[in-house]
């Protein structure tokens, strides 16, 4: 499986899954793949801000899962980290009150500050009707050096 960004004609972002990106191009070919926002059905891949390399191929068949590939893979891993680390310094975890905080804070109900937790689909979905803006990062964990 494989999540793509995407954006409609109107200019919506949205995330969906795919078998692979054959079967993103089929889909988008017959015209199934809809916005959830306006129901464009003219979608396209968005760019996507970051993307972490892969193991080998052959590397995943001998089963060298913890070997480094390449140094770009390191970098990659490395970044993904510091950008972790410094959301879960300056970040307040609101856990799964994120999406109710969030509204909260941007009607002026609760005071502004960085936050950080988890929001199912639908609350994301209400989150961006009403203009809050969000960001979805991976967790990661710590490299052991």
């Amino acid at each position: 499986m494989i999540a793509f960004d995407l954006v409609c004609a109107n200019g919506h972002r949205f995330e969906c899954w795919f078998k692979s990106n054959q079967s993103f191009e089929e889909q988008k070919a017959f015209g199934l793949i809809m916005c959830p926002i306006c129901e464009d059905n003219h979608v396209e891949k968005a760019i996507s801000p970051i993307a972490i390399r892969r193991y080998k191929e052959d590397s995943l068949r001998r089963g060298d899962r913890n070997k480094e590939t390449t140094p770009e893979k390191n970098v990659s891993l490395e970044m993904m980290q510091i950008i972790s680390e410094y959301v879960e310094k300056n970040f307040e975890d609101v856990g799964l009150d994120f999406a109710r905080e969030a509204l909260k804070i941007h009607y002026g109900e609760a005071p502004q500050r960085n936050i950080r937790g988890m929001a199912l689909p639908e609350e994301e979905k209400i989150l961006k009707e009403e203009g809050v803006k969000f960001l979805k990062i991976p967790i990661i964990k710590r490299l052991d050096n």
